[in-house]
């Protein structure tokens, strides 16, 4: 709203005081001064008509700390007397500079942690140069940005203290995957890593290793938000799953159950239906725990996530739990993803160190 004319009431003031004391030298100045309040307010009231207010953001989907750029555009039908672009993401109002018909701002935000976040209204503030007038004139619709959940490297742990991590694109101890149904002549277009070296090694040919299409031999990761822990531990097992989902699916696919969800997702090699299952686990919340139901059907390898270390469901899987939750029941780490460690359990675990 508009703040009283006090500048034309003073003008006025000084006009009556020019007549009561017949100070000619005060109408000049008086008439001046009610002229130059009357054009500026009249000036912000045409320019408020036709000013308008945009504001684009460039990516509705980004990950954590990854920057999304905020584009502000101020427009009139007449020049602007100036004033500011009020956005939250500022630590202040942008100037607008009098007299220019566009002003655009240019603000880039980041967000630390996932989720939905909103983008409150914007608005523009006109205001002239002397403070005569003051109006909020346009606003920017409040616009809503999905925070994906950071995806990280997977690396295995030392902890016989070799040191040296795996080779590059070599496969990290303990983590499960679609394991071989047997072998078949090679067809054009296989991956070599599916190729068996060691019988073309013997003579036998070049054969590949041929997959099982039952659906349950793929793994099954499994995230758990019931476990009661700090809002930071959940982000964490979030971004490991979110990690190790990735991981899975480039080496044969996986099946992904997130919590309060009665059926598994399957995510393939070729990550098609990973951009779905990547905002849903961007909203995951504390509370919820996945449906055992959904467990009991599978015999694949489980990887077993959770922001602390609750039983695990089933026998045997794989633990996954932020480093300061430590290791269940002194079980040695295996691998590390997004602030977390992997940790083989029970009949595997006692295989590996066999």
């Amino acid at each position: 709203m508009p703040r009283p004319p006090v500048t034309a009431a003073l003008g006025i003031a000084i006009l009556a005081a020019a007549e009561a004391f017949d100070a000619e030298p005060l109408l000049v100045a008086g008439v001046a001064l009610s002229a130059v309040a009357t054009c500026l307010w009249a000036w912000c009231g045409i320019a408020a008509r036709g000013a308008t207010l945009s504001r684009q953001v460039d990516r509705r989907r980004v990950e954590e700390d990854e920057p999304v750029a905020v584009r502000l555009v101020a427009t009139g039908r007449v020049g602007l007397p100036g004033g500011g672009i009020s956005e939250p993401l500022l630590g202040e109002a942008a100037p607008v500079p009098c007299g220019r018909r566009r002003t655009a701002v240019r603000v880039e935000a980041r967000f630390a942690r996932r989720g939905r976040r909103r983008l409150e209204p914007a608005s523009l503030i006109l205001r002239d140069p002397l403070g005569v007038a003051r109006r909020r004139v346009a606003v920017a619709a409040a616009q809503d940005v999905l925070v994906l959940p950071r995806i990280e490297p997977v690396r295995p742990v030392d902890t016989a203290g070799e040191g040296g991590g795996a080779r590059a694109g070599a496969p990290v101890r303990g983590l499960p995957a679609l394991e071989p149904d047997g072998l078949r002549p090679y067809r054009r277009g296989t991956p070599a890593s599916r190729i068996h070296w060691a019988a073309l090694a013997r003579g036998a040919g070049l054969l590949e290793r041929r997959l099982s299409p039952d659906r349950d031999a793929r793994p099954l990761l499994v995230l758990d938000a019931a476990v009661p822990a700090p809002a930071e531990h959940l982000d964490a097992a979030v971004r490991a799953a979110a990690s190790l989902c990735v991981e899975l699916a480039r080496v044969g696919g996986c099946w992904l159950l997130l919590p309060g969800e009665r059926r598994a997702r399957r995510v393939a090699p070729d990550l098609g239906s990973w951009p779905a299952a990547w905002a849903s686990l961007a909203l995951v919340r504390s509370g919820a725990e996945p449906v055992h139901a959904a467990l009991a059907a599978r015999a694949g390898p489980a990887v077993y996530v959770a922001a602390g270390l609750p039983a695990p469901p089933g026998s045997g899987p794989l633990v996954v739990a932020p480093i300061v939750a430590g290791g269940p029941g002194g079980a040695r780490p295996v691998f590390e993803v997004a602030g977390c460690r992997g940790y083989l359990v029970g009949r595997r675990a006692r295989r590996a160190a066999a």
